[in-house]
C-alpha cells in the first residue's frame, strides 16, 4: 500500500491522534451542546490534520505553507474552544493544551521549512 507524504509527518500523526482524543473527550459534553461547541470543536480539530494533508498535495512551497497556516489557525481555534469548555465546566484541558502546544510548535517548524 502506498504511503502518502503527509502520513510520514509527525505533526500530521500527532494532529490525527489529537482529533481522536477530542472526539473521546467531547462525547461527554452535555447533550444540549451537540450542535454548539461540540460540533464546532470537532470540525476545527479535524481541520488541523486535514489541512496538513491537503497542503502536502500542493505543488509550490507557498501553497503548502498556506495550508499549514490554516492548520495552525484551526489549532488556535480549538484552543479557544477548549478554554470556553473549561470555563463552562465541561472539561479540564491541561493534557489537551499540551498536545496543542506540541502541534502548533511543529506546524511553525513545518511552515518555516516551507517558506525557505
Amino acid at each position: 500500500m502506498y504511503t502518502y507524504s503527509f502520513e510520514k509527518l509527525d505533526v500530521w500523526n500527532e494532529a490525527k491522534d489529537f482529533t481522536k482524543e477530542i472526539y473521546t473527550v467531547i462525547s461527554k459534553f452535555p447533550d444540549d451542546e451537540k450542535f454548539g461547541i461540540t460540533s464546532q470543536i470537532r470540525r476545527a480539530s479535524v481541520s488541523i490534520c486535514s489541512n496538513i494533508a491537503e497542503g502536502s498535495a500542493r505543488r509550490s512551497n507557498k501553497e503548502k505553507a498556506h495550508f499549514t497556516t490554516i492548520s495552525f489557525s484551526s489549532a488556535v481555534e480549538v484552543l479557544n474552544q477548549l478554554i470556553l469548555a473549561v470555563e463552562l465546566g465541561f472539561i479540564t484541558h491541561e493534557k489537551l493544551r499540551a498536545s496543542l502546544e506540541s502541534i502548533t510548535n511543529k506546524l511553525n517548524a513545518l511552515r518555516n521549512h516551507q517558506v525557505k
